[in-house]
């Protein structure tokens, strides 16, 4: 063993020290080790040291207590959870419901109960926080009321979704419930459960690691999140329908990919950005640049042969290929243990052929999804915004 990896003698007391000195050292390092344990050791340290309550109350550092994350405002002409907060929460739960008889005033009762918890806090142990609510309908649901509206297209079958059950593949409400906070989550999953009808079919938690704003590590261990439209003037071109019943909603698109993460992995650093088509280092283009940089598709080798190959996923998924909007991509990594962990992807656009063509290209030749197997696949139509004025779903309730 290196002389500086073995233990260093605990040195004796200095001359003129006495043992309640020593035994109050000791207790100091207890302190030390134990402070993200919880452990209330400090009290005991200040006893052994003669100091009463006061003196705790003395010793403690003002503005000691962390501000809370920024609430989000669950109400406006777009829901929350979809570009407001700009940067997702860590947090997410997907629930979804079958068998729901039809849209109702039920909405309405859904817009206020979400509003209770989200703006009041009602029946939060320590508030709102972050929490948000996003509410999507299914096409089956929104073709009732209008065969013709924004949400009624269905969701085709892709490469592998034929393996799916019923209850994979067809939803009639979905609930994204995102925070930082996972009790909040789970009591106000609990509270809006009750009121959303039909038969609880499909519930997925998820997570997103640190990153910074949209751009973070896929369970794979790229960068994910980097070409989204960002600025109000993309939202409103690629993401939010913009008029008729379905205005300030967008259509929705939720993926679930159980992945074969040591399969990646056990690849050449090579191969890995080749497959991606970006730096698994920084997230920069292949094509050479930074992360945020577009990736330069004509760009070439000296022998001819394309920076970022052609089955590149940063190829294939390029909107420039299938001459559609950008979608605003929210993906999540989920670990459902050792055999099913992966990715939960989301995607808002306005229109459904933005993900349907790109989904196509990908099965055609994509390099990555030789590592991923659907496990869910849904379509939905994320409501327009709500407020006091204008009840969650208004434009889809019958009197």
């Amino acid at each position: 063993m290196p002389a500086e990896d073995a233990a260093a003698p605990e040195p004796a007391p200095a001359r003129g020290t006495s043992r309640r000195g020593v035994l109050l050292a000791g207790l100091g390092g207890l302190v030390a080790g134990a402070a993200g344990t919880g452990l209330a050791v400090a009290g005991v340290v200040r006893e052994a040291d003669g100091a009463g309550p006061a003196a705790r109350e003395d010793q403690e550092a003002p503005g000691s207590v962390p501000a809370g994350p920024e609430p989000v405002d669950p109400h406006g002409a777009r829901q929350a959870g979809i570009a407001r907060p700009a940067a997702p929460q860590p947090q997410a739960l997907f629930l979804v419901f079958s068998d729901v008889p039809g849209l109702g005033p039920w909405l309405g009762e859904l817009g206020e109960a979400i509003t209770a918890l989200c703006a009041e806090g009602d029946g939060l142990l320590d508030g709102p926080g972050d929490l948000s609510v996003t509410v999507g309908v299914g096409p089956a649901l929104i073709a009732a009321f209008d065969p013709a509206a924004a949400g009624a297209e269905t969701l085709p079958a892709f490469a592998g979704d034929d393996a799916l059950a019923a209850d994979r593949r067809r939803g009639d409400v979905c609930l994204q419930i995102c925070g930082s906070d996972p009790v909040a989550i789970e009591l106000a999953a609990e509270r809006l459960s009750a009121v959303t009808p039909g038969r609880g079919s499909f519930r997925q938690r998820a997570f997103r690691p640190p990153g910074e704003g949209t751009i973070v590590r896929s369970p794979l261990g790229f960068h994910d999140g980097i070409a989204i439209p960002r600025g109000e003037a993309e939202l409103a071109e690629s993401v939010f329908i913009g008029d008729g019943p379905s205005a300030g909603g967008s259509v929705w698109v939720i993926r679930q990919f159980a992945l074969d993460i040591a399969g990646f992995r056990g690849l050449p650093l090579g191969a890995r950005e080749a497959a991606v088509g970006r730096r698994e280092s920084d997230g920069a283009p292949l094509s050479g640049g930074t992360r945020t940089d577009d990736v330069a598709l004509g760009e070439k080798r000296e022998d001819g042969e394309y920076l970022v190959p052609a089955e590149a996923h940063a190829r294939r998924a390029h909107p420039s290929f299938t001459g559609s909007g950008l979608m605003l991509r929210r993906s999540y990594s989920y670990d459902n243990g050792a055999d099913d962990r992966g990715l939960v992807f989301v995607s808002f656009q306005n229109e459904l052929r933005t993900f349907v063509a790109t989904q196509r290209r990908l099965d055609e030749a994509d390099a990555m999804l030789a590592f991923a197997t659907p496990r869910a696949s849904f379509v939905f139509l994320a409501l327009p915004g709500f407020d006091a004025g204008r009840p969650l779903g208004a434009a889809y309730t019958r009197s």
